[in-house]
């Protein structure tokens, strides 16, 4: 079981999740190599490309996004992403730890469109996390979007 306890973990939710927050991401880290709980390490007012700067390739994180986009013309979405960052050179006992840890973090950061899957940062390249989540909005009449 992931410990998730940390009330700095649910402030910052709250803050992303909130219409007047600045903040539109959080990144949730392993207190220690061998540890099982998990502490906010960074917090930030930009876009996917500042976060995956953040992540690093030895480790294995959480991260929870607010992504704007254009709907069309005349109007914009915000929708919330779950990150399930495994990086590259992450130990085998981490790895298969992630997926069992992923449900309790789920029990925090409760609300999101997509969940992406991410061990390179071109994993979270905006234009196809927008795409992605186009796809898991429902109805959308312009199909140019999806070219």
């Amino acid at each position: 079981m992931a410990d998730v306890s940390d009330p700095k973990i649910a402030e910052a939710y709250e803050q992303i999740r909130s219409n007047g927050g600045e903040e539109t991401w959080m990144l949730l880290d392993y207190e220690s190599e061998k540890s099982n709980k998990l502490v906010l390490t960074a917090t930030g007012k930009g876009d996917l490309s500042e976060l995956s700067a953040q992540l690093k390739p030895e480790n294995a994180s959480f991260a929870y996004a607010k992504v704007r986009y254009e709907n069309d013309e005349h109007s914009f979405r915000e929708k919330f992403i779950l990150v399930i960052w495994i990086g590259e050179n992450v130990k085998v006992m981490r790895r298969a730890r992630v997926s069992v840890h992923a449900a309790d973090v789920k029990k925090v950061l409760r609300t999101y469109s997509i969940e992406v899957s991410a061990s390179t940062p071109t994993d979270l390249k905006q234009d196809d996390i927008v795409t992605r989540l186009r796809r898991a909005g429902g109805a959308n009449y312009d199909r140019s979007k999806f070219d």
